[in-house]
């Protein structure tokens, strides 16, 4: 589905290190890591995030692809330590432990453990874990591949893998942001509690979504209305004492994105199918809508479509040639394509499934049920989730700016690009 620009990532929640690799960003941008660690920072950051996140301390280190401070038009290799790795070498070193023990499969509830408790936390870790957790990866994952230490599983189809996405999109966002394109989200409810209107629809101009943005950044759940982010703050903090978990909806809008990405086509090049799959994409998100969504489906035609205007000049044109529009029900796409407003996606994040509250399961090896154990975790990871989206949206955006505008330099594009505005201002 992406055209021009691909990335891999590659590396376990507790292995030594994550790593990504970019090929399609053109040569002569601007980039250092510190253009990835700012957001790396903010997708740690939220009020429910768990105790990873304390030791954790997330920075990029660019090995490949760029050379003072600019892109060389060849892949871009980024490496992110896992600092929590010391502790888990035994576990996850790709040679056998330095004892030169194997791990044993056998049933969890039949293992004998040392009294000593360091020595017990790390033959817990040593045990294969044959457990599936309800929600996870763990029981289709080991099913699938034939593994019966579900770890194999659960430590590549952890979250924690989104670290290497968010500092993909750190460099996508950094070659958009040379075309005035600028992605943000924020937090709309969690819980249940929520809004009662979606910011990027109801805004019209760059400036309110500027300040919406700000009021998000400055808040512990990423919510822009302080009335709501208490109320949030105060649910979390009840599913804390519960030993429960809560999802949520985070919202992304892209602005300044020209009309014209993607296509009518092709299925595989609608812009609205590849935005949905990339938000998709990310761990624990169940839904996606684009605009007013399915709110849209409750009403009349007539009510959301979003009319077409004209004015040669003056203020208020906001797609191009003079042609604007009063509404933004279809959130910046219609037919598969941008149409030069806003584009406004919506993602729904189910609960965490890892809770303090026991789940019921049933061992892989002796086909006993028991309670699912509790794994250090997140009780709201909405906030997190939500830079993630701004990074998973900017590299599939990034991809279709490239596919229209492509060239092997930040000059050559910029040509394109220029040449294409002139083209439809004089429309």
């Amino acid at each position: 589905m992406f055209e021009r620009l691909r990335y891999l990532t590659a590396g376990e929640s507790h292995g030594e290190a994550l790593a990504c690799i970019i090929d399609g960003i053109p040569a002569k941008l601007s980039l250092s890591a510190e253009d990835i660690n700012g957001d790396l920072a903010r997708r740690q950051k939220g009020h429910g995030r768990g105790g990873r996140m304390k030791i954790e301390s997330d920075r990029a280190r660019i090995l490949s692809g760029v050379r003072w401070g600019k892109t060389l038009g060849s892949p871009i290799t980024l490496l992110i330590e896992n600092r929590d790795w010391v502790n888990w070498q035994d576990v996850m070193g790709p040679e056998r432990d330095i004892r030169g023990r194997e791990l044993r499969v056998k049933s969890q509830e039949s293992r004998e453990e040392p009294q000593d408790p360091k020595l017990m936390a790390r033959n817990s870790k040593l045990q294969a874990v044959t457990r599936p957790r309800p929600g996870h990866a763990d029981l289709a994952g080991a099913l699938k591949y034939g593994h019966k230490d579900i770890r194999n599983v659960l430590e590549r189809s952890s979250a924690r893998e989104t670290a290497a996405r968010v500092a993909a999109g750190a460099v996508a966002r950094k070659l958009l942001s040379e075309f005035n394109i600028r992605i943000m989200s924020y937090v709309t409810g969690i819980g249940g509690i929520r809004q009662r209107t979606e910011h990027g629809i109801q805004s019209k101009d760059l400036k309110t979504l500027l300040s919406l943005f700000k009021k998000a950044e400055a808040s512990p759940v990423r919510c822009p209305d302080e009335n709501i982010g208490r109320k949030i703050i105060n649910k979390i903090n009840t599913a804390m004492k519960k030993g429960d978990t809560l999802g949520g909806v985070f919202e992304v809008v892209a602005t300044g994105v020209p009309a014209g990405l993607g296509s009518f086509s092709q299925w595989d090049r609608r812009l609205n199918a590849k935005l949905a799959c990339s938000l998709m994409s990310i761990q624990a998100i169940k839904g996606v809508e684009i605009g007013s969504g399915f709110e849209m489906s409750t009403k009349f035609g007539s009510e959301v479509m979003d009319e077409i205007y004209y004015r040669a000049q003056g203020p208020g044109t906001q797609v191009a040639g003079g042609f604007y529009r009063n509404t933004n029900n279809a959130g910046g796409i219609e037919g598969g394509m941008s149409n030069g407003m806003p584009i406004v996606l919506r993602a729904a994040m189910k609960p965490i499934p890892t809770l303090r509250t026991p789940l019921s399961s049933v061992d892989i090896v002796t086909k006993k049920p028991f309670q699912a154990a509790y794994e250090r975790s997140d009780v709201c990871a909405v906030p997190a989730a939500s830079v993630i989206g701004e990074a998973v949206i900017a590299l599939a955006i990034a991809d279709s700016f490239l596919e229209k505008f492509g060239g092997d330099s930040i000059d050559e594009i910029k040509r394109n690009y220029n040449g294409y505005l002139k083209q439809i201002n004089r429309f």
